[in-house]
């Protein structure tokens, strides 16, 4: 069901931060709108969720628009703040990050991977503008290979998070993380509905959603900050998981869902203090 961003806005988000201080035409309202509107459909309270955020344009759009309770972290280290808030609050209580990709994927990649490791309950929102845009349009952690840059001018062709067979899920699936999917804007319904199941798996989930950037990355790019342009450049490069094509750069959907099959981490150390007052021994 497709809500009007009225309804939204007024219910959950703080009237001073609407309308954003994105840069014009920038894809990341939509990431927020469609996180809100799974919030929504869920039949979640303000008060059901504590909403964390980070540095980057992510972090900078997405701190304090919250009605409820949220926090902020310094860069990489909202998942160690996300980890001991787990244990602190009680487990009805929903947490959501909204986290960039330099953020997750590059100094805050350990972080991410331990949070994942211990199935702390908590979904991460991880938006993706396809670089550093916050600091000047510099290639990242998950840049498209050859794509022009701030830092790459003739092409980004390191390796990176999501080259040559390389994807981060792989790695967080290792790791332990129980819910992964990926999106990109322009998914609409189909992300509200894969961000309905993360939120609602009891451990760790991650949603990887990937932006459009017209200010650096698509001036860059594309040569062009024409909004048009830089959405249909994503659209044109994502499909739906088993229907890629050789241009594919984001296969999208559910990547891995075992859903509630680990001990969430929280529950765990609960339940093992209290054996321990009880018995003495783990």
């Amino acid at each position: 069901m497709e809500y009007k961003s009225s309804e939204l806005t007024s219910k959950y988000l703080r009237s001073r931060k609407i309308p954003s201080t994105a840069c014009s035409g920038c894809g990341l309202g939509m990431n927020h709108k469609i996180v809100v509107q799974a919030i929504q459909e869920l039949d979640l309270d303000v008060g059901d969720i504590v909403w964390g955020t980070s540095i980057g344009c992510a972090g900078r759009q997405t701190f304090a628009t919250w009605k409820g309770d949220g926090f902020a972290g310094t860069h990489g280290r909202v998942y160690a703040i996300a980890r001991g808030l787990r244990i602190a609050l009680p487990p009805e209580k929903y947490l959501i990050l909204t986290v960039g990709d330099g953020d997750a994927f590059g100094i805050g990649l350990a972080h991410l991977i331990h949070a994942a490791r211990c199935n702390a309950d908590m979904t991460v929102i991880v938006n993706d503008n396809l670089g550093y845009q916050s600091t000047g349009g510099q290639y990242g952690w998950t840049t498209p290979q050859g794509a022009k840059t701030d830092s790459s001018p003739y092409g980004m062709f390191e390796h990176n998070l999501m080259s040559e067979g390389m994807d981060v899920m792989h790695i967080l699936k290792g790791a332990g993380a129980t819910f992964l999917a990926r999106h990109v804007s322009m998914d609409g319904e189909r992300a509200v509905e894969t961000v309905k199941k993360a939120i609602q798996n009891r451990g760790f989930s991650l949603v990887h959603m990937p932006y459009p950037c017209p200010t650096n990355f698509a001036s860059r790019e594309l040569g062009s900050r024409n909004q048009v342009n830089i959405y249909r450049w994503i659209k044109e490069r994502a499909a739906p998981l088993g229907q890629e094509k050789n241009t594919t750069v984001w296969a999208t959907g559910i990547w891995h869902d075992a859903s509630n099959s680990r001990p969430e981490f929280s529950q765990l150390v609960r339940e093992t203090v209290e054996k321990i007052r009880r018995t003495g021994t783990i």
